[in-house]
């Protein structure tokens, strides 16, 4: 859970500094401009002359160093730790299950998700925008597909009480992240201002709450063992020595 803290304390960093070297404008702001005049804030204080181009997007709040720098780290850390957690997963369930197409797709899915998060940190959008549209429409459907099979996973391997409310919290993580995802996507083909900013906000809540959904792994991986992830690989073995034959 502390990386997820320290992932999610990075983002909100990233932001911040953003704000201060006057790259975006806050995310409390909805006063936009068509232009602005040269304008000569204080360092270290928000711009008080905002237009449409300094709308506190995700990705707006990356593209510039040295926000630029942490925003290539959080995506390439953060691909990292995705793998991670789809291969922890991916054996757990074999552990508790037989092996199933949804524990593959799962699989498959958030090692999509990594590799878009991946190009989104470091093609940033203000200097390669077509590979980062093409990361971010590779991440955001694979992870909230991940999310989605995840929650049909805790319930087909869930046996307690305590298993069971888990999986209703991912399915309520999972649906506020698709609400939120859809939200933006609508909001920000639209040119106004007021739109556009709530995009922002929407990616934004989109971000934490898929953290928070990551988070709750730990109720799991507590009980990860050696003879867990030797599953895993036991079955891959098996797969590959029968395609063999």
């Amino acid at each position: 859970m502390r990386t997820y803290n320290t992932v999610l304390f990075c983002c909100v960093l990233r932001y911040a500094m953003a704000v201060m070297n006057h790259h975006v404008c806050p995310v409390e702001n909805w006063s936009y401009n068509v232009t602005c005049t040269d304008e000569t804030a204080k360092p270290g204080f928000p711009k008080t002359c905002c237009t449409i181009q300094d709308i506190p997007l995700i990705s707006k709040c990356g593209s510039f160093p040295p926000e630029s720098c942490l925003f290539s780290l959080i995506g390439n850390v953060g691909a990292f730790m995705v793998v991670l957690v789809c291969l922890l997963r991916y054996a757990q369930i074999i552990e508790h299950r037989n092996h199933c197409w949804l524990n593959t797709s799962g699989l498959v899915s958030g090692c999509t998700n990594a590799l878009g998060l991946v190009m989104v940190g470091n093609f940033q959008v203000d200097h390669a925008k077509t590979l980062h549209y093409v990361g971010a429409g590779a991440a955001f459907p694979a992870g909230i597909l991940f999310v989605s099979l995840q929650c049909l996973l805790t319930y087909r391997v869930a046996v307690t009480a305590l298993d069971y409310w888990m999986a209703h919290v991912r399915v309520a993580l999972a649906t506020g992240a698709l609400i939120t995802l859809v939200l933006s996507g609508i909001f920000f083909i639209h040119e106004s201002f007021v739109l556009q900013h709530a995009a922002a906000i929407c990616e934004w809540v989109f971000t934490v709450v898929i953290l928070v959904f990551y988070g709750t792994f730990t109720y799991e991986f507590g009980t990860v063992t050696t003879e867990t992830m030797l599953a895993g690989l036991h079955l891959e073995s098996r797969q590959v020595n029968r395609v063999k034959v």
